[in-house]
């Protein structure tokens, strides 16, 4: 069993590789991990090294700076990268939010929509596929099990542009069904639900424990300040539109015009605006001091990659929320763009399911998302630097915020400033 991880300097190369060594069905795994910087694959293969021979595992690990090498005969790929620069600080992510923010356009995050979102898939979505191209060449029937942000626009362009088997995997589910239960005061593992939308935009049609509909204490808690106040945006998406939605209200902020458009908003939602340092701190002490860590137990994390290997390996079966193709799946959202569905897999690989249409003012909030989303992906297949601008202009946020002529110059002086990571729209 050939596990690649392409990106094992990210935030995710450590958990993901113990997640993996803690499934015993994974344990005689080889895990090749990739990186195009030399001394954080030095550094990541240690870690996983000392990982291995802690617990005693008869897993292999390699380290490879060529992609190819890494991915040649692989069973399983994760993508996890950082194109052009830190993920969250430093070039190119400063300018993809400090220039807008000149322009009076305040961004949280800047990963998954908006003018920030755009550029980051623009500039990511060649080495994406690019990996894919290399699959099909070294391991055609591995899958893709992707992590790399804004999820929806890359899976879309997986999917567009490469014959690979691909699912998008997220944390805000899972991780919003902990919070939840948090809230309501009730055991994180007897809370079951149903969730289903877009990632980073996906919606808790039904929350229940035990079989008792969780929604009627949860809408109880609007009355409640204290709980309000530790989740305000989506707490206020919740009051307005009757669904609980995935991701946090710092993500959520951007996505919607309601929050960020002007000062007083942001000031009556207590949202702050962001500036990216041009520099940063230094790595997580896994990846800066391998060998001074202490190793934890083999405790799997939420992350549902490791889970998903050893579903397809056993048989499964084994349920999650995943990132796929629309194919009528939630019939009140564009055939063919990105969803994210409960998915099963077993030992044929992932299956989605069809949740249904979802409530018409959860779909068209998804709707407006996805537009931006199909104008960055119709960019990047036709090399159409306009559709890019399209995709900005579209943006609910921003076309709440600025004018056209203000959109396009925005548009104008980011292009300009990230020409080198760009270059392919010229041919």
């Amino acid at each position: 069993m050939r596990i690649a991880i392409i990106g094992a300097g990210s935030g995710f190369g450590a958990t993901l590789s113990r997640d993996i060594l803690s499934q015993p069905s994974l344990r005689a795994a080889c895990i090749a991990l990739c990186d195009i910087d030399e001394r954080k694959l030095t550094n990541a293969k240690r870690y996983v090294e000392r990982v291995i021979e802690t617990h005693g595992l008869p897993a292999t690990v390699e380290g490879h700076l060529d992609r190819r090498a890494a991915l040649a005969g692989a069973d399983f790929v994760i993508t996890s990268i950082s194109a052009g620069g830190p993920a969250y600080h430093g070039f190119p992510a400063n300018v993809e939010t400090n220039i807008p923010n000149r322009y009076g356009l305040s961004q949280s995050i800047a990963d998954t929509i908006g003018v920030g979102g755009v550029f980051r898939f623009l500039r990511t979505a060649p080495i994406q596929v690019g990996v894919c191209r290399d699959m099909e060449d070294l391991c055609p029937r591995a899958l893709m099990l992707n992590y790399t942000n804004p999820m929806c626009m890359l899976t879309w362009a997986h999917s567009a542009a490469s014959s690979i088997r691909n699912v998008g995997l997220c944390h805000s589910v899972q991780g919003t069904a902990g919070e939840l239960s948090r809230y309501l005061g009730v055991p994180c593992d007897e809370v079951r639900y149903h969730v289903a939308g877009i990632n980073h935009q996906a919606w808790f049609l039904k929350l229940t424990r035990n079989g008792e509909d969780l929604y009627p204490a949860l809408r109880a808690k609007l009355d409640d300040p204290d709980t309000v106040a530790r989740d305000r945006i989506r707490f206020e998406m919740f009051r307005h539109f009757g669904y609980f939605v995935t991701e946090s209200s710092t993500h959520c902020s951007e996505y919607h015009p309601y929050f960020r458009r002007n000062a007083d908003l942001m000031a009556h939602y207590q949202l702050s605006e962001r500036v990216v340092a041009d520099t940063g701190g230094g790595d997580r002490q896994w990846l800066e001091a391998p060998d001074e860590v202490e190793i934890p137990a083999l405790t799997p994390s939420n992350e549902y990659a490791s889970r998903i290997i050893e579903a397809v390996v056993s048989g499964g079966p084994y349920e999650f929320n995943g990132n796929v193709m629309n194919t009528g799946l939630i019939p009140n959202l564009p055939d063919g763009c990105c969803v994210e569905v409960p998915c099963l897999v077993d030992g044929a690989g992932v299956h989605a399911t069809c949740p249904g249409p979802l409530p018409a003012q959860l779909a068209h909030l998804n709707a407006s998302n996805v537009a931006v989303q199909e104008l960055a992906v119709r960019a990047f297949l036709d090399k159409d630097k306009e559709a890019a601008f399209h995709a900005c202009a579209m943006d609910p946020l921003t076309r709440a915020t600025l004018s056209l002529d203000q959109i396009r110059d925005l548009f104008e002086e980011l292009w300009t400033a990230e020409a080198t990571l760009l270059g392919y729209f010229a041919g």
